[in-house]
């Protein structure tokens, strides 16, 4: 089921690497020409563009954009009660890891009277996304969601499709979800539209204003990814996700039914899903293949996850080494990355390319998902050699204020000026020495 790749051996490097690894390809920008269209409509008509896509791609027209509060509240009260548990449990972990990335203004005394002072500014309003397509995903609202909150952004509006199950109102868990982090605007728009909605903003169907936003996060499908990719810089934007992907560096230790289970738990997101298996161990990856086609056949998504483990994207990279392994898992920066080897926290500690580190048999990529308390809103597609995932960090701005006094400027005002001629921005010089008209020429 998996295609095979031996590198034991060899050392390839990294240019090599990127080339030979199994990785899905999408192509944001093929995707732009149909997302443009969406984008230039909703700009131009608003909410009535909006109402027409959803009615298009979701088959449903809702009354409104804005979901009534009463939905939201009746949604939580219909919750079934385990479920509502599982949620609020996740809340409170995401809560107690992401109350310690709160950052601290930081004053630094550069000369005497010369101060440079970084204040964390939260940004002032955001929207959410939380993906309605193949599954729907209350953890994502739950994901992005608290970060937002513990950096302090005072406007949250949460987007997701409208269902024509519900009567054009997003998922009720989704709703009741939302309801449980206290957010009270919630709004049934999806895909491109739904980016497009929350940067240029619209009147609903009411009359009521829907005000833009400044910066949209979460995951989705290509088409909202170009939409995001298009409007970057008239909003901010924490990624451009792909499909999601689990890397598992694993040797002979590994337990080859949790490695196939892992496996399977990716691929059940989408046909598209990367699921690789890097080992130096060639029988545990014959025992993984064997325990795959005994838990593909048995898993309620057969079919979707058959065509995710067959897929290009998919694989298993036979390695000499654990050290192998490791600069493969780097050049290859997964989204999920576990580590089911000997020492397993020691060679997790090594690891430098990855969106989050699972260490050893007991920390499957599901906990991360769910309840382990850390994000799972990553970076894909390699990503993760330069980005991180969605934390408290994302959602603030760094300010820095610069307060010097007379004497601390007079001190390096020859600096400036040096500085200034070097690169032929005379004015740049004066309007340090306009402030200094006793100074000698």
């Amino acid at each position: 089921m998996l295609n095979r790749t031996d590198l034991r051996g060899r050392v390839p490097t990294p240019a090599q690497l990127r080339a030979t690894l199994p990785r899905a390809e999408v192509d944001v920008d093929a995707a732009l020409h149909q997302v443009r269209p969406v984008v230039e409509a909703v700009k131009e008509r608003g909410v009535a563009a909006a109402l027409d896509y959803a009615e298009r791609f979701d088959k449903v027209r809702p009354a409104s954009v804005r979901v009534p509060s009463a939905e939201l509240a009746g949604a939580l009260d219909r919750l079934d009660p385990v479920v509502r548990a599982a949620i609020e449990e996740s809340i409170s972990r995401a809560r107690t890891v992401h109350a310690d990335q709160r950052r601290t203004e930081v004053t630094t005394e550069v000369a005497e009277g010369g101060t440079v002072t970084e204040r964390w500014v939260p940004v002032g309003r955001v929207g959410l996304y939380a993906p309605g397509g193949l599954a729907v995903y209350p953890s994502s609202v739950v994901m992005n969601v608290v970060p937002a909150q513990e950096a302090g952004v005072e406007s949250l509006v949460v987007c997701s499709p409208p269902q024509a199950e519900f009567g054009g109102l997003p998922h009720p868990t989704i709703l009741a979800a939302a309801r449980l982090l206290g957010v009270d605007e919630v709004w049934a728009v999806g895909g491109a539209q739904a980016v497009a909605l929350l940067a240029y903003g619209g009147t609903d169907t009411d009359g009521a204003p829907l005000d833009p936003v400044d910066m949209v996060t979460g995951p989705g499908n290509i088409y909202l990814t170009a939409a995001k990719r298009m409007l970057r810089g008239l909003i901010g934007i924490d990624s451009e996700a792909g499909p999601t992907e689990i890397a598992i560096l694993a040797d002979e230790t590994a337990d080859p039914d949790h490695v196939a289970a892992d496996l399977i738990s990716q691929a059940e997101h989408d046909t598209l899903a990367a699921s690789v298996l890097v080992t130096t161990s060639e029988p545990l990856a014959d025992a993984v293949e064997e325990r795959l086609r005994h838990r593909v056949a048995a898993t309620k998504h057969t079919q979707r996850v058959t065509e995710a483990l067959s897929g290009p994207q998919s694989g298993v990279v036979l390695v000499s080494t654990v050290d192998d392994g490791l600069r493969v898992v780097d050049a290859y920066a997964a989204e999920h990355l576990e580590i089911q080897t000997a020492d397993a926290r020691a060679v997790a500690a090594r690891v430098c390319n990855a969106g989050a580190v699972f260490v050893g048999p007991y920390a499957p990529v599901s906990l991360g998902d769910y309840c382990a308390g850390s994000n799972h809103v990553l970076p894909t597609g390699g990503f993760a050699r330069h980005s991180s995932g969605l934390s408290v960090q994302t959602y603030l701005r760094g300010i820095h204020v610069i307060d010097y006094s007379a004497g601390a400027l007079r001190e390096v005002a020859d600096k400036v000026v040096a500085l200034a001629e070097a690169e032929d921005l005379p004015a740049h010089g004066e309007a340090v020495t306009a402030r200094f008209p006793e100074a000698p020429a």
